[in-house]
């Protein structure tokens, strides 16, 4: 099963996540089929940038998004 989900970077206390497509059977910072945006919960105002063309590519062939990809992607307008 694809899904879409949050990969973290960043320094400790600085996070910076990526939104990407991968396996599930894949580690949480592990490798990834592609990369559909960034999300920075820290910075005021946050930082959120997602292709939404991608987005929904991957939502049509079955990928399934996590809570938190869900929640971003509601505030994009995209689901």
């Amino acid at each position: 099963m694809v899904k879409i989900r949050l990969k973290r970077l960043g320094a400790t206390k600085d996070p910076v996540y990526r939104i990407v497509v991968s396996n599930d059977k894949t580690f949480r910072d592990g490798k990834s089929l592609d990369e559909i945006g960034t999300y920075r919960p820290t910075t005021e105002p946050m930082e959120l940038a997602i292709n939404a063309e991608a987005a929904k590519s991957w939502l049509l062939k079955g990928a399934q998004p996590t809570e938190t990809v869900k929640r971003l992607f509601k505030k994009q307008n995209i689901v």
